[in-house]
């Protein structure tokens, strides 16, 4: 069995933005000879978060939506009380952007079947920057044969 660890970098816009990550998934699958077994897709953030979903421009801005109204950016959070708690000096006010990622997911597993994502025709692998902008990082894993 073979195992690749890869790390995408994705340098993101301010807010909550949603970018399609597959097409650099494909390339680091490419790059293998893994015939077939499954790729991690795992973000290293606890505000970003990771789904499988339709990449159209609409929905995407019904998701931000949604995400808004149930993690809103201006409600009072505990989280948000900088001067009780020990913070590096640029830490942002942004207890509504860790509640959204727990309303996601930190990682996606996605089967590979003859050198090919097993994704169905309108999934993409999308990626949530909940408190950008930011430099970020999404760890690949891929195994198999």
């Amino acid at each position: 069995m073979q195992i690749t660890n890869e790390v995408i970098e994705v340098k993101t816009d301010p807010g909550i933005c949603i970018y399609n990550i597959t097409s650099q998934i494909v390339n680091l699958l490419d790059i293998t000879s893994i015939e077939n077994g499954q790729v991690l897709v795992f973000s290293q953030h606890t505000t970003t978060a990771l789904a499988i979903n339709e990449n159209e421009e609409r929905l995407l801005e019904d998701v931000k939506r949604h995400l808004t109204l149930l993690a809103s950016p201006s409600a009072k959070y505990l989280h948000n009380d900088l001067h009780l708690r020990d913070i590096p000096p640029d830490e942002p006010i942004n207890a509504h952007s860790h509640l959204m990622a727990l309303m996601l997911s930190t990682s996606e597993v996605i089967p590979i079947v003859d050198r090919k994502l097993a994704l169905g025709t309108w999934q993409s692998v999308l990626f949530f920057e909940l408190d950008g902008p930011r430099k970020r990082t999404v760890f690949i894993q891929i195994t198999g044969e």
